[in-house]
């Protein structure tokens, strides 16, 4: 028999009235103990009394309950449909849906612009713990169209938080969706490759409406580079926080001459922005489509190419960009930096069954054996079959054996397909942007005759 509970009984929480489900609620003690309660009543309805459990569901002040349930779906291209709980914005949104294996670092992951156009599923179960804060954004918004996880976490614990995760998805119109089976969802995925998903919060939507709208959707052939990108060029200041920095090379580094580096902006993340600036780097970033003769009209030491979403065969001018800019000034691609610069070298792109999006990937870096963990979010890759003499292969994920970095030494070019910048993830390669100054440091000492 359910037992009263002397701690609830002593609290003076008053019951709430009308449907729980559906109420506003709070608490005395804090709004973050309604929260738990809420999601905590089934379980402790066979622990205790429904007088005690109802004394928790109380509405003892004016503040909201942070969202309420709704009937959510995702209809994919496969005719699948998928029920949840929402949260966040609502409306109805068409999206690549790729799952994310990283277990930290999902404010990263959501400011990335490397996502936009995709859903993110995350496939550790339990997300929101750490809320939202102002110094982890990779970007000035979400670009992501939704997110599906298993267990919102309806408790924020981060001293730097400054809201939820349901009210920054609200503010930023990103439809989330918890309650859902995500460990079915990406065992999908992984055995028929993305899917392209329509989410809904609107009821007067039909499924076979929703799956009509996944079907006429692809990421193939669409520029998004240009959708990311600054409009204007700027430059970048901001270097890692003396508190994070993890590299002693830096100082070394920063301590020599100033390097200016163009980067090309193709929806870079700002903590690659700040890894080149702790190496001594001036930085002026342009727009995806600046041209090439006003890139070398700046006269940098080196030119940067950054990550960024979807497919590198929709950007061409990306590509000849590089290719007036190859031999003229060293140069380091990120992730589709690495897929443009493949193609400006002559070879060809094409698009991975179900991506790499994590923050555990093996990569080995073949002139040494070298093993590094890397973070990586990309569904395109090199063939290196089509590269051209010159081009050597220089790193290798483990997981698939496909090309994850190259070298053109003719061209005074390097690559690589992950991200070296530790946010989130592991920053093994940081090495990466030292190679980068070194090669601007060569290019710099004159030639004797």
């Amino acid at each position: 028999m359910p037992l009263e509970d002397p701690q609830l009984s002593a609290s003076g929480f008053e019951p709430v009235a009308g449907d729980a489900a559906a109420a506003r609620f709070t608490v005395a003690a804090g709004a973050a103990a309604a929260q738990l309660a809420f999601w905590e009543a089934p379980r402790l309805a066979g622990r205790f009394s429904e007088n005690a459990v109802s004394r928790l569901l109380v509405r003892a002040s004016a503040v909201p309950y942070p969202f309420k349930k709704k009937d959510t779906r995702i209809v994919l291209e496969d005719g699948s449909v998928w029920h949840g709980v929402g949260f966040g914005a609502k409306g109805t949104q068409i999206g690549e849906v790729v799952f994310n294996t990283s277990m930290m670092g999902y404010q990263e992951i959501m400011t990335d612009p490397s996502y936009k156009g995709q859903f993110v599923v995350f496939t550790h179960p339990h997300i929101g713990n750490t809320g939202i804060n102002e110094e982890d954004l990779e970007s000035s918004k979400c670009h992501l169209g939704a997110i599906i996880v298993r267990d919102l976490s309806c408790v924020v614990s981060n001293y730097r938080s400054t809201k939820t995760l349901s009210q920054y998805c609200e503010e930023q119109n990103v439809i989330g969706i918890s309650d859902l089976d995500t460990r079915s969802l990406t065992k999908r995925l992984r055995e028929t490759g993305c899917l392209v998903g329509a989410i809904s919060t609107e009821a007067d939507k039909s499924d076979a409406e929703l799956l009509a709208m996944a079907k006429n959707w692809t990421i193939v052939g669409k520029d998004l580079l240009s959708v990311v990108s600054c409009t204007e060029p700027y430059e970048w200041k901001d270097a890692t926080d003396s508190e994070w920095e993890f590299n002693a090379n830096t100082a070394t580094q920063a301590g020599g001459k100033k390097f200016t580096v163009v980067a090309y902006d193709f929806g870079i993340k700002q903590n690659i922005l700040r890894r080149l600036a702790s190496f001594g780097c001036k930085i002026i970033v342009v727009p995806a489509t600046y041209p090439a003769d006003k890139v070398l009209a700046l006269n940098p030491d080196g030119v940067f190419f950054s990550n960024g979403p979807g497919d590198p065969s929709a950007a061409p001018y990306a590509v000849e960009n590089a290719k007036a800019i190859l031999g003229k000034k060293p140069v380091f691609g990120i992730c589709m930096g690495h897929q443009l610069l493949g193609q400006a070298f002559g070879g060809k792109t094409f698009k991975l069954k179900f991506g790499h999006h994590g923050g555990n990937h093996p990569i080995r870096y073949n002139p040494t054996g070298r093993v590094e963990i890397s973070a990586q979010n990309h569904n395109f890759a090199v063939d290196p079959a089509t590269l051209p003499a010159g081009v050597e292969v220089t790193h290798i994920n483990l997981n698939d054996g496909t090309c994850a970095g190259m070298v053109y030494p003719a061209m005074k070019a390097m690559t690589i397909q992950y991200h070296p910048e530790a946010s989130p993830g592991p920053h093994d390669a940081d090495i990466c942007f030292e190679q980068f100054v070194d090669m601007m440091k060569e290019a710099a000492v004159p030639v004797k005759a």
